[in-house]
């Protein structure tokens, strides 16, 4: 074991005091939390072990039960890569079908997940509980220009990972796009011993950490829970442990740390620490470059990249250490109204406790990084006992951490669906919206962006209706941008011509038999974040089947909502990722 393990510290005690008894309403609510007798079968039961084997013992007495079996319905679709059937999750979790069904169901409702047949989708929206670790960590708002920079003059993938326990969570990606790529989904798990930033890490570990990293490796000798990674060929034994504590050794005497193909063959990385400014100087993060030997070999990033690599480091430092404080967000307000109303309107296929207990998880933010019990509660609208049990829940699983009489989120939030959801695109975004908004209005319905050159547009979403007339136009397809609604509306948010700034002001574009006789076309935008036009949502049909004031009447207001739940979801998923508009 390497030199000079940290000190254990004492942590106080954990779980949230209760300083004042439960009011009526809060004992009422406690059933729901305890689940159902039909939930407390031994299928149940199993998942609950499951969730123990996880998390290192069996729940608190005080724990949220369905509130555990969601989390779990959540990892188990993560680790399938964001779809699995409900059968399959049943399967997967040990769950009765029943039980899947309402958790599934009230995962639909809050946005979280989506059906196609008996399949289930994680959404974009999921992605609010990881953009609350990020935003309140501030480091990728803080850290990730300078990882894209140095990954802009090396040309090679640059990431950002914090620990995990005995693991390590990549929080930013600045990848490269080549034939031979080279990156992880923002959220995955690599285990310590594979991976350049973990000898780092591993440097700040305390003998109890060294013995959970061993029983770790004991349970689990070829890293199957550990989905990123290949499983190992070989099972490790006592040399492989010396070589990681040997490793851990040179990474604290160097200040930096290589990985020479520990993952797969051919991936080669070198590491440097992001440390804190306080006076303790502990690892914050560590930045790495990653590549391939058929560009560098290891020594060879040890001699041409590391002192670039430290350099862009030093910066991030700089960057932790003057940046001001940030100003608080607005919390999320009215949540337990709308879970209330919920439950009314779905009744008992609404696990209410299920959904209040993930509210607890968007009350951190920027501004809001730790969080007392009554701030958790003021934040949320829910009863203190409510948010109470869902903190004690939540600790027992690994999501928040107890910070003096507060509580703060952890890196394991990012594994509720972060990574699959991480590397979707603006298409696979909008599909689902698509196929709504065609059930809706009965006429194909399109996304298109526009190309390289401005002068075209090409499909990049499609959903159609059946219908023996119908417009022939599919996914890649590409038309003169200004003769088509869509071009016009993209073209209006960057050109002053006459009939453009008509568009502008009214916000959507009809074209009426311009681009063939008998098509009529009108078409709303889709904007990022900062506002900018990025794609357009259309319609087209024959003339015969509307006229266009019928168009601007019954389609365009159909096609407004449906541009606003896109963008909706597309700025979530956009907040810490970069999302690909075609």
């Amino acid at each position: 074991m390497p030199a000079k393990p940290k000190p254990e510290t004492t942590p106080q005690e954990s779980a949230p005091t209760a300083d004042e008894a439960p009011t009526a309403d809060e004992k009422r609510s406690h059933a729901d939390e305890k689940g159902s007798p039909a939930e407390g079968t031994a299928t149940a039961r199993t998942a609950t072990a499951r969730t123990a084997a996880r998390t290192g013992g069996s729940a608190p007495a005080e724990a949220v039960a369905p509130l555990i079996r969601g989390i779990a319905v959540l990892r188990e679709l993560t680790e399938a890569n964001g779809t699995l059937s409900l059968s399959g999750l049943e399967r997967a979790t040990g769950l009765a079908r029943s039980t899947v069904d309402r958790i599934t169901a009230t995962l639909s409702r809050m946005g979280y997940v989506r059906f196609d047949g008996r399949d289930v989708h994680l959404s974009p929206r999921l992605m609010e509980l990881g953009n609350a670790y990020l935003s309140a960590l501030r480091l990728p708002a803080l850290l990730s220009p300078h990882a894209d920079a140095l990954a802009d003059e090396l040309d090679e993938s640059v990431s950002l990972a914090v620990a995990d326990q005995d693991g390590i969570r990549f929080i930013h990606q600045a990848t490269r796009r080549r034939a031979m790529s080279l990156s992880f989904r923002i959220g995955d798990l690599l285990p310590a011993e594979r991976t350049a930033p973990g000898p780092l890490f591993a440097t700040e570990w305390t003998t109890t950490d060294w013995q959970r990293w061993r029983d770790r490796r004991a349970a689990d000798p070829r890293d199957l829970s550990f989905t990123a990674v290949p499983p190992r060929t070989h099972r490790p034994d006592a040399r492989d442990d010396d070589t990681f504590v040997s490793r851990t050794e040179e990474a604290s005497a160097n200040g930096w740390s290589l990985d020479d193909q520990l993952i797969e063959p051919g991936l080669v990385a070198i590491s440097v620490p992001v440390r804190s400014p306080g006076a303790d100087g502990r690892i914050a993060s560590v930045a790495s470059v990653v590549s391939h030997t058929s560009r560098h070999t290891a020594h060879n990033l040890r001699t041409t990249l590391l002192p670039k690599l430290r350099s862009t480091v030093e910066a991030m430092e700089r960057e932790l250490r003057d940046a001001p404080p940030p100003e608080p967000g607005p919390p999320p307000s009215d949540l337990a109204l709308w879970t209330g109303a919920s439950k009314q309107r779905l009744g008992r296929e609404f696990i209410e406790s299920l959904a209040r207990g993930l509210t607890v998880l968007t009350a951190f933010g920027e501004g809001r990084p730790e969080l007392t019990l009554t701030e958790v509660a003021r934040a949320t609208g829910l009863a203190r006992a409510t948010a109470r049990r869902a903190l004690i829940t939540y600790e027992h699983l690994g999501l928040v951490a107890p910070a003096s009489r507060a509580f703060t989120l952890t890196p394991r939030v990012l594994s509720l669906g972060f990574p699959p959801l991480s590397r979707t695109s603006l298409p696979e975004i909008a599909q689902p919206h698509l196929a709504d908004l065609t059930s809706r209005i009965h006429e194909s319905t399109s996304l298109a962006v526009l190309s390289d050159s401005g002068e075209e547009i090409q499909y990049t979403a499609r959903a159609t209706t059946a219908r023996v007339m119908s417009v022939n136009i599919t996914v890649g397809t590409r038309l003169p941008a200004y003769a088509t609604a869509p071009g016009r509306v993209l073209l209006a948010d960057t050109r002053d011509e006459g009939a453009l700034a008509s568009v502008r002001s009214h916000g959507y574009a009809l074209v009426d038999e311009e681009l063939e006789e008998g098509l009529r076309s009108i078409a709303v935008p889709i904007r990022d974040r900062s506002g900018r036009v990025v794609a357009a949502l259309n319609t087209a049909l024959h003339a015969s089947r509307r006229t266009p004031g019928e168009c601007v009447t019954d389609l365009l207001p159909e096609l407004t909502t449906t541009a606003t739940r896109i963008q909706t979801d597309f700025h979530t998923a956009t907040r810490f990722t970069h999302v690909p508009t075609s």
